[in-house]
């Protein structure tokens, strides 16, 4: 469920620059356009999107075995390919360092086009509308299909990994199930370490407390077990860098840059498993990044509000809050935010905020309600009144608005859509209410869900954010 092993070809290019046909061997995807090229970006620095797949293919969509599912431990597929782990790596220019930062895989947030849900559903969302629009237009060849309904599933994704963060994403890395076993394979395992031994049915996670080196089907079981980590996924996220960083020191060591057999192994294994963006050079990559050492890179988390929210339609959830997320990559990186059309800037206070409510719905007196509850919250009651009928909630806002929007949103439980439009007033947010609409995943009927949304004031975050993990030593954890 959660394959983090993409790290490998990021952070550690440089060792197959020598390797012939590796490059050549590589699954490409035009999911970034002319920007994911060799050039190094004009704004500093290299933000490279990790992406772990729950996928029951290898990456030229050939199915896998029965066998091998089974030794995997993939169980029964739900039909939808979800992505489980996402981590975002910003690397300088000069290649110096490099910071892998992760988003778990129940954060709840914007994804364009779809509403709010859970981050791990964007690129299937994406791809399932693309395939069936694709079919819409005659197109009918499966693998035709496929191919291109991935592809649009890979860029939803980016584009909400991109208003989350508040940066642009430059390359695009993705790895399978298989491909987390045979890397683990290859370089001979990875040494972990765990405070109190774990026996774990689910995941089939069985260690022992303290050091020990893990490979194949044991290191799937170690980055994917959640139930009866103190907490769930969040510690998962913990597993899967720490992981990572041993998997990054393993590599980065003499003893597989200088072993032929490892590294060929390695490379059969990437190319088998490995989707990457068209147009990435990543022979000039690795020579960007040569004189990268395990203690260079660092791993951490996004900063989380509520790891318990619940939501009205998804379950529970993970909420972030996307002005603190930005603010954290930002102090981590010095980061900008995106140029042009899908930059935001930094949302106002709610009293420098003008938000227009309207009433879509045909609930008599919702507009003049929840303006009331967001008046109470400090914001500034700007136009109320009827609109046209429509069948989902929005919250449009003016190009480069994003975070006042988004500001809105969370005021309002979090479960509306944020997007900018080139007819939204600048300055003011419109919110359109429709039958969908209920604040704070209350009933959208009666007093009781108007109380909701007045009361749906954010709250600083209350979960610590964890120390950072590097590539240099190994960390115990739970």
């Amino acid at each position: 469920m959660a394959l983090v092993s993409a790290l490998v070809m990021t952070l550690t290019g440089y060792a197959w620059a020598a390797m012939q046909g590796l490059v050549n061997g590589l699954t490409m995807a035009d999911v970034i356009g002319e920007d994911g090229g060799g050039e190094l970006p004009a704004d500093g620095s290299r933000d490279i999107l990790l992406v772990g797949m729950d996928s029951r293919t290898d990456a030229q969509g050939n199915p896998l075995p029965q066998e091998m599912l089974a030794k995997l431990r993939a169980g029964v597929s739900d039909g939808e390919l979800n992505t489980d782990t996402l981590i975002l790596v910003h690397v300088p220019n000069d290649g110096s360092k490099a910071v892998a930062i992760s988003f778990p895989r129940d954060s709840y947030v914007s994804i364009p086009g779809h509403g709010r849900h859970k981050i791990n559903s964007a690129y299937a969302r994406g791809k399932l509308a693309a395939r069936k629009q694709l079919q819409d237009e005659g197109v009918s060849e499966e693998r035709d299909l496929e191919v291109r309904a991935n592809q649009e599933g890979a860029k939803t994704l980016i584009k909400t990994v991109e208003n989350i963060s508040g940066v642009t994403v430059d390359n695009y890395a993705s790895i399978n199930l298989l491909g987390f076993y045979d890397i683990t394979k290859a370089i001979g395992g990875v040494e972990v370490c765990l405070n109190e031994p774990v026996d774990d049915p689910y995941s089939g996670a069985k260690f022992d407390a303290g050091r020990q080196t893990i490979s194949g089907v044991q290191a799937l079981a170690f980055v994917r077990q959640r139930h009866g980590l103190l907490r769930g996924d969040l510690d998962r996220v913990v597993r899967q860098q720490v992981f990572m960083a041993g998997l990054a020191h393993k590599v980065l060591s003499a003893g597989t840059l200088a072993d032929p057999s490892k590294l060929g192994a390695l490379s059969e294994a990437i190319k088998k498993s490995m989707v990457v963006n068209e147009g990435w050079d990543i022979l000039s990559f690795a020579q960007q990044m040569k004189g990268l050492t395990g203690g260079q890179i660092e791993f951490r988390t996004v900063p989380v509000e509520n790891p318990e929210y619940q939501t009205s339609t998804d379950g529970m959830a993970i909420k972030l809050d996307p002005d603190e997320v930005k603010q954290f990559i930002q102090g981590l990186s010095g980061k900008k935010r995106p140029s042009g059309d899908s930059g935001s800037t930094p949302a106002p206070s709610p009293a420098d905020i003008t938000v227009d409510v309207y009433n879509a719905s045909g609930i008599d007196g919702l507009a003049g309600t929840v303006s009331g509850s967001l008046v109470e919250q400090g914001y500034l009651q700007g136009e109320v009144a009827n609109a046209a009928p429509r069948d989902t909630s929005v919250i449009q806002v003016a190009n480069g608005e994003r975070s006042a929007g988004e500001s809105v949103a969370d005021a309002l439980g979090g479960d509306i859509e944020v997007e900018e439009s080139a007819d939204a007033q600048t300055g003011h947010v419109q919110v359109l209410l429709a039958p969908d609409y209920s604040a704070g995943g209350g009933s959208t009927t009666g007093g009781a869900a108007m109380g909701s949304a007045a009361g749906a004031l954010r709250q600083p975050s209350t979960e610590p954010t964890d120390p950072p993990i590097k590539a240099d030593d190994v960390t115990c954890v739970n």
